[in-house]
C-alpha cells in the first residue's frame, strides 16, 4: 500500500527517530517503525487484518479511519483513501499516535 505522512511531527519521528510533540520511549518508537515498514509491504487490507498483532480495527466514528497496535498501551490511526471498488487497496495517510486504554 502507499503511503504519506498527514503529520508532519510522525515524519520527523519516522525520519530521525525523535519528536518534539510525540516524547516516546525506545521501544514504542521501534515498534511505530515496524508497523509503519508493515504497512508499506502489504499488498492490501487483508495483509493488515490477516496478522493478529496489529490488531487492525475501522475506527466506529470514522468511515475512513482506521487504527492499528503499537503496543498494548499506543495506537497508530491511520486514514484510507481507497483506489478500487472493492476497497482493498489505496493510499494510507498516517495521521496520529493516540493512548488506548480499551485492553
Amino acid at each position: 500500500m502507499k503511503i504519506e505522512f498527514s503529520n508532519k511531527e510522525l515524519l520527523k519521528l519516522y525520519t530521525t527517530g525523535k519528536s518534539k510533540k510525540y516524547q516516546l520511549n525506545q521501544n514504542v518508537i521501534r515498534k511505530f517503525f515496524m508497523r509503519i515498514q508493515q504497512l508499506e509491504a502489504a499488498k492490501d487490507i487483508y495483509d493488515l487484518w490477516t496478522t493478529p498483532s496489529v490488531k487492525f480495527e475501522k475506527i466506529k466514528s470514522s468511515k475512513k479511519m482506521y487504527s492499528l497496535r503499537i503496543d498494548r498501551v499506543y495506537r497508530l490511526e491511520v486514514q484510507i483513501e481507497f483506489e478500487n471498488k472493492e476497497k482493498t487497496e489505496g493510499k494510507v495517510f498516517i495521521k496520529m499516535i493516540s493512548k488506548h486504554y480499551g485492553e
